[in-house]
């Protein structure tokens, strides 16, 4: 069998990188922190509506381009790379299979088991996990509080109501644990790019930073602190893969895939993290140097969908330990 991405998958995922690192620098990011409650920035959002990424997974009936999850998870990854200030997991990835239609470029997020909705206020509508019944609701349509984050670009808000008038996209509990493990699966892919920008930032800053006359990353303990990261990045990358081709297949073992996804981003995301860190020293706590955009957002995301002791706890109860 042959587990390899198509020319097709490889064309999108390198026309989404393409598209984010001309659109999506860091000062883009950047200035998600501190717009106004409903005045995000939607050009970058607008594009990747147009390029057909939001509807990736809708039927071609529907308006959507009829791919599985391996078509979407390079792109997801990518928009990790670039720490994309967008829910477009919860968009593309969450709510598209449930729709009858295409949505545009409507900026849809998501809040399922009771968590924040990131970007809650700037929302369209957001799919609400009512004890397993999902919503459709709009900004009328539900009561939400901000809340304080390490990551303010995420924007997170917390549901405090929704109106009995919110429309009902399914009471199907298993519908609802499609979602999950789409948005689990979703955001582990973003996790592997956050980690993969962190370890190139590094490596970058490791070969100009220079002290006894020598870069930095000549030395023995930057070498090492760089290898772990990189080998972490390269075992979690296939499992993220593989959890998207079980999710695309309806493998029997797909619950357990996702859970193995996700559990493995999270803690190589993490300890790329600390590595970049740790290599880059002082400068690396400083809110001017961008590395601290992608740090913190691997953090939210590690914690986003179940955090890895979730996961871990779910496979042990796949493999029946």
């Amino acid at each position: 069998m042959n587990f390899a991405f198509g020319a097709d998958q490889v064309a999108l995922r390198e026309a989404t990188r393409d598209l984010l690192r001309r659109d999506c620098p860091p000062g883009v990011v950047r200035t998600a922190w501190d717009a106004p409650a409903g005045r995000l920035d939607r050009s970058l959002w607008v594009k990747l509506a147009e390029m057909g990424v939001l509807d990736l997974l809708l039927p071609e009936r529907a308006g959507g381009l009829g791919l599985d999850f391996c078509s979407l998870v390079g792109v997801l990854e990518e928009t990790g790379r670039a720490a994309l200030a967008y829910p477009v997991v919860e968009t593309a990835a969450v709510l598209a299979p449930l729709l009858r239609e295409s949505a545009g470029d409507a900026l849809i997020s998501a809040s399922l088991g009771g968590a924040p909705v990131p970007f809650g206020l700037d929302a369209d509508a957001i799919l609400i996990d009512d004890s397993g019944t999902l919503l459709l609701a709009k900004p009328s349509e539900v009561v939400l509080e901000p809340l304080a984050t390490v990551d303010r670009s995420r924007r997170l808000a917390a549901v405090a109501a929704v109106s009995v008038g919110a429309a009902v996209l399914s009471r199907d509990r298993f519908e609802t644990e499609a979602a999950f493990a789409r948005g689990a699966v979703g955001t582990a892919a973003q996790l592997v790019g956050l980690g993969q920008a962190m370890l190139d930032m590094t490596v970058s800053y490791a070969s100009e930073r220079r002290q006894f006359g020598v870069p930095i990353g000549s030395f023995q303990a930057v070498k090492h602190h760089l290898a772990s990261a990189l080998t972490e990045l390269e075992f979690a990358r296939p499992v993220v893969y593989r959890a998207a081709w079980s999710l695309s297949k309806g493998a029997k073992s797909a619950s357990r895939d996702v859970s193995m996804a996700k559990a493995v981003a999270s803690g190589a995301a993490r300890l790329v993290g600390r590595s970049a860190l740790q290599c880059h020293g002082a400068i690396g706590y400083s809110f001017e140097y961008d590395l601290h955009l992608y740090l913190k957002r691997a953090e939210a995301l590690a914690r986003s969908y179940g955090d890895a002791a979730y996961h871990r706890g779910r496979v042990a109860t796949a493999i029946g330990l």
